[in-house]
């Protein structure tokens, strides 16, 4: 069970009176620049903060990564920013410790892998509002030779929903002798499916959009990310092809002796753009949890940071839309990844935004509670080949997600369900039925859709139970249930049944009651797993 230490040392009307203007889904106005503050100046509860130290602390320890930077932060408030581990340990891939070992620090700098798809698709987007194409335009329009082996209907959007027909990926870095040989080998490649018929997440999408942007615009992608979204939003540590001057900040990456490079570091991570002379639409930006901080708060300020706009509003609100729903599962707006709960998890909603990078990387962008949380990691050091990071993903967005409090009604403590995959957490009261009844309680929940189950259940002897009523997806706001209880129940228990991966911000019961002869009994419920809480 967590430890909520931080709320339960004020009083329960001093918590729920510090935090209701700033609850679940109603974070109140937003600055349009980041600044630092405390957990409470966003209205966060500072505990599930503290706790991801030992969530990354335990990574560490367990070699998913050598090192991590954690950043979160809710209406323009950073409320944590905190480095973890070493940015460079190990010599080889066979673990050799180095004798000078370079800290993570909060600014270290980071192969952020393919969340330079964002930048790519922000890139795009701007030309899209200057009228240099339409979504739905064919490829071949702007790249003629796009045409060849049957991709001449292939849209702009499909390459951005990663609903083209290309295959994942291939080893471009063996093939052709210069960056044009290998983006013609990608532009002439044929499809794996008919356009628009599957949902294949793919480089080569995203390197052909990088090619659409240097077509258009005539400079190279780097060039254009530069002038026109990172100096005018000021990320200063946002790049591609860093300096050699930099490297003492860079995070190493991963030992190569198949690339004959040896020790990447300093230098861009994937193979493909390491042979595109690391400038690629899929992969290639280095970048610091406060830089790209900076990029998810643009989005919550509707295209602005400060005084500078790279994009309008209805841009990101066309960004922000699932273009992908006739693929559940893969929700996908125009370079954003929606509803993602493998990495996003308590903050997974259908508008919630985000990426990933091979790296050890992942951004997540939250509009309905104006919440930006970062994890960087370069857990490719000095192997691919180790723990996948998608457990420390999920809890740390869980935890930023548990940091932000439910209002609950009338000031009351309500039962919380907890987390937890393969979960079966019980709350349960003995009563004693004698004439038809009915339960009735209040409940807030967001669930796993389908896949995490809150059951209202009954029984006779302690053993055998019947179902009254399942609860998944999502309540919306607070709601009253009511069920009828049978003569001779002697047993009342919630149970919370979660899967093997993704937990949403949970299940809250409030005040359960049974009618009967036009009284109120209030059941006397207890639990191992579930917890009263006032927030």
């Amino acid at each position: 069970m967590l430890d909520f230490s931080y709320a339960t040392t004020l009083k329960k009307t001093e918590v729920n009176k510090q935090y209701d203007q700033f609850t679940w889904d109603h974070p109140g106005s937003s600055s349009q620049v980041l600044r630092d503050g405390q957990p409470k100046d966003a209205g966060m509860v500072e505990a599930p903060l503290n706790e991801i130290d030992q969530i990354i602390q335990n990574a560490i320890n367990q070699k998913v990564m050598p090192g991590a930077v954690v950043s979160v932060t809710r209406k323009g408030i950073k409320v944590k920013e905190q480095a973890y581990g070493y940015a460079y340990r190990y010599l080889d891939d066979k673990f050799t410790e180095t004798d000078q070992p370079i800290l993570m620090k909060k600014d270290t700098i980071f192969d952020i892998a393919s969340i330079s798809k964002i930048f790519t698709s922000v890139a795009a987007m701007q030309l899209y509002e200057k009228g240099k194409f339409q979504l739905d335009d064919p490829v071949a329009k702007y790249i003629p030779e796009f045409a060849e082996n049957g991709k001449g209907t292939v849209t702009i959007r499909q390459l951005m929903t990663h609903t083209s027909g290309f295959e994942p990926g291939i080893p471009l870095y063996k093939m052709g002798t210069s960056r044009e040989d290998r983006l013609e080998i990608v532009l002439k490649h044929g499809l794996s499916n008919p356009p628009g018929t599957k949902y294949t997440y793919s480089d080569l999408n995203m390197i052909t959009l990088g090619v659409l942007i240097e077509r258009l615009t005539g400079q190279r992608q780097d060039e254009y990310v530069e002038q026109h979204i990172t100096d005018p939003l000021g990320m200063k540590d946002t790049m591609y092809n860093p300096p050699e001057s930099l490297k003492p900040r860079i995070a190493a990456t991963e030992y190569q002796p198949w690339t004959g490079r040896g020790l990447v570091w300093g230098q861009v991570h994937d193979e493909n753009t390491w042979s595109l002379d690391g400038v690629a639409g899929h992969a290639g930006v280095f970048s610091t949890a406060h830089d790209l901080t900076i990029l998810g708060q643009t989005f919550l300020n509707e295209g602005k940071y400060g005084q500078s706009r790279i994009l309008k509003p209805s841009t990101v609100q066309l960004m922000e839309q699932n273009m992908n729903q006739a693929f559940p599962g893969n929700d996908h707006g125009l370079g954003f990844e929606l509803n993602q709960g493998w990495y996003m998890d308590g903050l997974t909603d259908v508008n919630t935004m985000g990426h990933t990078g091979y790296t050890g990387t992942s951004l997540v962008i939250s509009p309905k509670n104006k919440a930006v949380v970062i994890l960087l990691t370069n857990r490719v050091h000095p192997t691919r080949n180790t723990v996948s990071t998608n457990q420390t993903r999920r809890l740390v967005a869980r935890h930023a997600a548990d940091a932000i409090p439910v209002a609950i009604p009338g000031n009351k403590d309500a039962w919380f369900a907890g987390y937890g995959d393969n979960k079966k957490a019980i709350l349960q009261a003995e009563v004693n039925i004698q004439k038809p009844s009915i339960l009735s309680f209040q409940t807030w929940y967001r669930m796993e859709s389908d896949s995490d189950i809150g059951k209202v259940e009954i029984s006779q002897d302690g053993i055998t139970w019947n179902e009254l009523g399942a609860l998944t997806g999502n309540s919306g706001n607070w709601q009253k249930e009511s069920y009828q209880l049978p003569e001779g129940t002697k047993f009342i228990r919630f149970q919370y049944v979660t899967d093997g991966s993704v937990n949403e911000r949970g299940w809250y019961v409030l005040q359960p009651q049974i009618k009967t002869d036009h009284k109120n009994i209030t059941p006397q419920f207890t639990s191992t797993d579930w917890e009263l809480r006032n927030r």
